[in-house]
């Protein structure tokens, strides 16, 4: 009896320290998680304070923006493979005090060069940082729990990448354009020691760096997203931005065909033979293709047509940008028992049916109450999209090969936003412009059109994913080498 009683005291012990250790996973990835995701989006709003004190041109100012997308979307894999190799805490730490020195050195740029600098190492950090926060999750909390507690992370990660523009307005119209940077510091450093202390160490198959192939990746990635960014202000047949994209096409050509042969590749293009792993990173893609442009445009249309200021502009998208921390939760608990794929199908039919609702009642006069279903509608969309995916990108691979699944989603979702904002911008100027505000109105509508579309299409690629019960993921694939689970190892 004493022995059972014994027993079930060091069961109950051993629950309390993986739940523990479960909410320390999920409160230090989801504050470095909402800082990288923030930073994509947040400066926009501040660009006029920016030029106003540092001056620059157009193109300068542009960067500011492009710098932080461009090194972040190139090196997200690399990070990864970073982190597998030499231990994934080790290296999120290194990630995040990289991101943290360069955001201190952003809001201390005295020129608008330096500053460009700064948003670019920024990108490094986060590119490091970022997919990590995933594996590192993943290792502290059991599989029963993890639909829900993915849906938490996704829940801030949304809101980061949506609030973005009303948190840059509205430090920059009441405080300094200065604090959309400073903000990231006193994070960064409470984040640092619980980093150390709580999360346990953890690695992948301990497989040598793939050089070719980090290359090869980064190479195509930096071509690609470079063309995309200068793309709508250079024009599509200025020659840079064509050979930026033919060679990265190129170089993300060969990588694909060197992940097919090597023996150990950065990224297996076996993967892509799981159904759950291809639907997923396509439908991540297009929705950020259509999310990502349609914010951009939105939030442009709130304050240069509507007249609100930046906080205003903010607040009205609150039923949009404040919906993830609602509903996400519920949608992780909901993908727990039902299985991923209906949730995210529904969250992405219910931002296609927002955004498309949302181009048939723009006008250059339109009230808040005539948009607020379409951004409700979005709101839950992004949501339910947001909760379960995390958890599909992990469950389709192998435990060792999470850090870089996570890697390559990340990559293709901020080469979709890149492309989304290329995209739409270019729509937006082929049939309207800033000149007035029924101009801006004509480019806005087809734009959003094609944003509904997009994510329409990313609706239907996530039916793709086998549901639940059925066999399509990492299990049924063949190894090509032999690799030991992710273990946790202390310290």
């Amino acid at each position: 009896m004493s022995q059972q009683t014994d027993q079930q005291t060091d069961q109950d012990h051993e629950a309390r320290q993986t739940r523990r250790s479960a909410v320390w996973a999920l409160l230090v990835t989801s504050v470095a998680g909402f800082m990288a995701a923030l930073d994509n989006l947040v400066v926009t709003t501040a660009l006029p304070a920016i030029r106003k004190d540092l001056g620059g041109a157009l193109d300068d100012l542009e960067w500011t923006v492009s710098a932080y997308t461009l090194t972040f979307a190139c090196l997200l894999m690399f990070g990864a493979a970073l982190g597998d190799r030499f231990g994934r805490r080790r290296l999120f730490i290194a990630g995040l005090t990289v991101f943290t020195g360069a955001s201190a050195a952003a809001a201390m740029a005295p020129g608008i060069d330096s500053l460009i600098a700064a948003r670019a190492v920024q990108g490094v950090g986060a590119a490091v940082m970022m997919p990590l926060t995933l594996t590192l999750l993943t290792a502290a909390v059991p599989a029963a729990k993890r639909g829900t507690v993915y849906g938490i992370w996704g829940a801030v990660n949304g809101l980061a990448v949506a609030s973005g523009p009303l948190i840059g307005g509205s430090l920059t119209e009441h405080v300094s354009w200065h604090w959309i940077f400073w903000l990231n510091v006193p994070l960064g450093l409470l984040t640092l020691p619980f980093a150390r202390l709580r999360l346990a160490e953890s690695r992948g198959s301990g497989a040598r760096l793939d050089v070719p192939g980090t290359l090869l990746a980064s190479g195509g990635l930096f071509g690609i997203v470079y063309g995309l960014v200068r793309g709508p202000s250079d024009g599509w047949t200025d020659p840079v931005v064509l050979t930026a994209l033919s060679a990265g096409g190129a170089l993300l050509l060969a990588f694909v065909v060197y992940g097919s042969r090597a023996a150990n590749p950065m990224l297996p293009m076996r993967l892509f033979r799981s159904r759950a792993f291809s639907g997923i990173n396509a439908a991540s893609m297009l929705m950020f293709v259509g999310m990502f442009g349609s914010i951009f445009l939105l939030s442009q249309y709130m304050q240069g047509v509507l007249g609100y200021s930046p906080t205003e502009a903010g607040l009205r998208m609150l039923p949009w940008t404040g919906m993830p921390m609602l509903v996400a939760p519920i949608a992780g608990v909901l993908s727990d028992r039902v299985g991923g794929r209906p949730v995210v199908a529904a969250g992405l039919f219910f931002q296609a049916a927002g955004l498309g609702y949302m181009a048939y009642v723009v006008t250059a006069h339109a009230s808040y109450e005539v948009q607020l279903p379409a951004l409700i509608l979005s709101g839950i969309g992004m949501a339910l999209y947001f909760a379960p995916a995390a958890n599909l990108v992990m469950s389709s691979v192998r435990p060792h090969e999470q850090g870089i699944a996570s890697g390559a989603n990340n990559a293709l979702r901020e080469v979709g936003g890149a492309l989304g904002i290329a995209v739409m911008s270019s729509i937006f100027s082929a049939y309207g412009g800033y000149t007035s505000a029924q101009s801006f109105v004509d480019g806005l509508r087809p734009a959003l059109v094609t944003g509904a579309a997009v994510v329409a299409l990313a609706a239907l690629a996530s039916l793709a994913i086998p549901g639940r019960g059925r066999t399509s993921g990492p299990k049924s694939l063949p190894e090509t080498t032999s690799a030991p689970a992710l273990e946790p190892t202390s310290g």
